[in-house]
């Protein structure tokens, strides 16, 4: 990022906005999610992508995740990486189904 494109970001502030609660049906069972509206979007992008429904692609993160990670967790987390590796503007990916630990 150049410096005049961080001077201007920082002289207007980003539009933030509340997480919004949706309900996902996982397995035959329905669940609510918190996310960000931005997630929601890059989550809906992404299946649409991988032409999966939004609660078929939920599901299967759903089940690979640890016990001890909650599945908004896992989702924002399956979102960024995807955006990192470059999934929201090339091919479709397979979820990543290990967990990592802390780095």
């Amino acid at each position: 990022m150049s410096a005049a494109s961080l001077s201007s970001t920082a002289a207007s502030p980003a539009p933030y906005a509340a997480p919004e609660k949706r309900s996902l049906t996982l397995r035959g069972h329905r669940s609510s999610v918190t996310l960000e509206p931005e997630f929601w979007e890059a989550f809906r992008a992404l299946a649409a992508r991988r032409g999966q429904a939004l609660n078929a692609l939920a599901a299967e993160i759903d089940a690979t995740r640890p016990p001890e990670v909650g599945l908004a967790c896992a989702l924002r987390t399956f979102v960024l990486r995807q955006a990192i590796a470059g999934a929201l503007s090339s091919e479709p990916d397979a979820p990543d189904t290990h967990a990592e630990g802390p780095r």
